[in-house]
């Protein structure tokens, strides 16, 4: 059997009370999803759901009250700063604003530049890699002399995708990456994580509000209400015939999707499955 890349099992987040003898607030009720090498987990729901509460637990940014968090069968919950740092090539993250992720003073280059010196990569190595990753994203190489601010928000969602992808990680939270975008260039960002994907094999934890957002990139998608999953399975039938009631009203206002390109997509997204149900015949043979 495939053994998951990420393990959340019965996971609990919660935050001080505010105000004197306040109750703590409870943000994860006893959560549990796991992700495949090379899947994309869709994360959707209202703000205050706790779909980003458990997308920073992954990365390490809000404290695990219970449960356990396991990356590649190593419990990573309570990991110390130190440690989690051993994680930076394995799991990385693209946040909401694609002009608030980026440091305005730098150049693109500069960026993109910056986690590979870290991590000990040469400097004439680390400059080959960055004319790499932008190609990979899309962007012309003379873009490494510009500044952020000197591209569209799309542009710039780019850069911070190259970024994540500068250590070559296994998995990347997507906390809304789209969600600040308009709609056309919404279509070409997400048509990019899934070419990235399909060349890589990265796995995404993808976190959004947006049915219409996950349903185009998941493999699988969990539903998210008041801290507790409520639905979770195959991203064709939870996005296109839900069956709680609160995935259901997410559903009548999701955008109807292109059906041509959605039939593509199921068809893609029945295949790894597919190959991913051989994987655990073979292995228990």
């Amino acid at each position: 059997m495939t053994a998951p890349l990420l393990e959340v099992k019965d996971l609990v987040v919660e935050y001080p009370g505010k105000g004197f003898r306040a109750e703590p607030f409870r943000a994860l009720k006893g959560v549990s999803l796991d992700i495949l090498p090379g899947e994309t987990v869709g994360l959707v729901g209202e703000s205050g759901s706790g779909k980003t509460t458990l997308g920073r637990a992954a990365l390490g940014l809000a404290p695990v009250t219970g449960g356990t968090i396991t990356y590649d069968g190593r419990d990573i919950s309570h990991l110390s700063r130190r440690q989690r740092r051993s994680l930076t090539s394995e799991i990385q993250v693209v946040f909401q604003d694609p002009y608030s992720s980026l440091n305005p003073s730098m150049t693109i280059e500069e960026i993109l530049t910056e986690p590979l010196t870290a991590a000990g990569v040469a400097k004439n190595t680390a400059r080959t890699r960055v004319r790499d990753l932008l190609d990979q994203v899309g962007l012309p190489t003379d873009a490494r002399s510009r500044l952020p601010r000197e591209f569209s928000g799309g542009q710039r969602q780019r850069v911070a995708i190259a970024r994540a992808l500068a250590l070559e990680p296994r998995l990347i939270v997507c906390d809304e990456p789209v969600s600040a975008l308009d709609l056309s260039t919404q279509a070409r960002v997400l048509d990019l994580f899934i070419e990235i994907q399909e060349r890589t094999g990265v796995a995404y934890l993808f976190v959004t509000h947006d049915l219409a957002v996950v349903r185009h990139v998941s493999h699988r998608v969990a539903v998210m209400y008041r801290g507790e999953i409520v639905e979770y399975g195959d991203g064709d039938r939870v996005t296109s015939e839900p069956e709680h009631p609160y995935t259901q009203r997410l559903f009548m206002a999701a955008p109807v999707p292109d059906p041509d390109k959605q039939e593509e997509r199921r068809a893609a997204r029945k295949a790894f499955l597919a190959s991913e149900a051989g994987s655990s015949v073979a292995g228990a043979a």
